[in-house]
């Protein structure tokens, strides 16, 4: 095994531990209702803890990583992700589900930042796109097992011992990364002779990090909006059964996740990111377009969906490429922390607009609204790279 290999395997494997702890609790929201007489709203506040806590903390703990090095945070964020997973298990009260949330949201705060500052420092240059693309499946990977996981395993041993087993899966995980610190090499550090670095609160107010943020918001609301009501929207629009647009979803979700592994191939093959993100970008919403306006049968929207979803799964890459080359020598931390973030914030955003227009009577503007919003996300992208090849020549002077 190459050390490139061995490297995307510890950070891929955490990455995928975040991901598959957020959708760790849904499944058990019938078991708590039962367990403690809860609400679903208060159902709800679990996961809107421990979502908006990483999203809140991911750009502090980006400062925190370029200031002190990634590894140590790395361990300890994923410890406490692990640990409090674990403990929720043992709850004896719904008040402890929720401060354990918040304990693992702060944890996985720490993954975006620290990953990315380790994989810029540790994997050979020639193989970046496809470790970047490699860490973004394995969390897409985490999103779509943890439901039906958890399902099973809640059957098979109860709510509590599922809880208590897959918290307990990090602590390898842990153990690994302190046998194998040595392999995992920072991000590089600003050379005396670079001249001065923008300082972090004027780095993330510039106009190349602002349209990177909003970029990653525009591209979540989007998804955000699919995966929310596109069953919704076949089935009122079109006419779909339940079971055909059901299918159309799941294509959608499997082509997103693939497509990432087409987009980090390509990203290590062209020098110009921006032009293979459009295309993707455009073939993406062209075809969700097509879907929203176009009354099919089954088959053919599952097949559009699924070549949607790899489209845009192939931008995602690219995407995260751009963001690397934006980023001073020493600050990856600090500006994927604050970039990505856009990502939970643009998931929140659209569900209730979209459903508001549902409501009112125009499901047939949701996938007109996806396609435009791709497209307006484009012209962050185009202007963010613009942006930072003008920056560039005065940095250097």
């Amino acid at each position: 095994m190459t050390r490139d290999t061995r490297i995307n395997a510890l950070i891929g494997t955490g990455h995928f531990l975040s991901h598959f702890y957020v959708l760790c609790l849904p499944p058990m929201f019938l078991a708590w209702q039962q367990a403690f007489d809860v609400s679903f709203a208060e159902l709800g506040l679990a996961v809107a803890l421990m979502s908006g806590t990483t999203a809140i903390l991911q750009t502090p703990v980006g400062f925190l990583v370029d200031r002190h090095g990634a590894r140590a945070f790395l361990v300890g964020g994923t410890l406490l992700m692990t640990l409090a997973m674990a403990l929720m298990g043992a709850a004896t009260a719904y008040w402890q589900i929720l401060v354990l949330a918040l304990v693992s949201g702060i944890g996985n705060s720490v993954i975006h930042p620290a990953d990315y500052a380790i994989l810029s420092g540790s994997i050979t240059k020639e193989r970046m796109g496809r470790a970047f693309a490699i860490h973004t499946f394995n969390g897409n990977l985490g999103f779509a097992l943890a439901p039906p996981v958890m399902v099973w395993l809640t059957a098979l041993m109860g709510w509590r011992a599922s809880l208590g087993l897959v918290g307990l899966l990090g602590i390898p995980l842990v153990l690994a990364i302190l046998l194998q610190s040595r392999m995992l090499t920072d991000q590089a550090r600003p050379a005396a002779a670079e001249g001065r670095q923008p300082g972090g609160r004027e780095l993330l107010l510039t106009r190349p990090m602002l349209l990177f943020f909003t970029f990653f918001l525009l591209s979540s609301m989007a998804g955000g909006g699919v995966q929310s009501w596109l069953i919704t929207v076949l089935h009122t629009v079109h006419g779909l059964d339940l079971a055909a647009a059901s299918s159309a979803l799941t294509a959608y979700m499997v082509g997103a996740t693939a497509g990432v592994l087409v987009g980090g191939y390509f990203a290590d093959r062209t020098s110009n990111l921006l032009v293979f993100a459009s295309v993707a970008v455009v073939l993406a919403a062209g075809l969700v377009l097509v879907v929203g306006l176009v009354a099919m049968p089954g088959p053919a929207v599952i097949g559009l969906m699924l070549g949607g979803g790899i489209a845009l799964g192939a931008s995602r890459t690219p995407r995260d490429m751009m963001v690397r080359d934006a980023a001073p020598p020493g600050q990856i931390g600090k500006v994927f922390g604050f970039v990505s973030a856009g990502l939970p914030l643009g998931g929140a955003l659209t569900p209730v607009p979209f459903g508001w227009l549902i409501d009112h009577g125009r499901p047939d503007l949701v996938l007109v609204l996806v396609a435009a919003i791709l497209v307006a996300s484009l012209f962050c992208a185009g202007g963010a790279r613009a942006a930072h090849r003008s920056r560039a020549p005065m940095a250097a002077e």
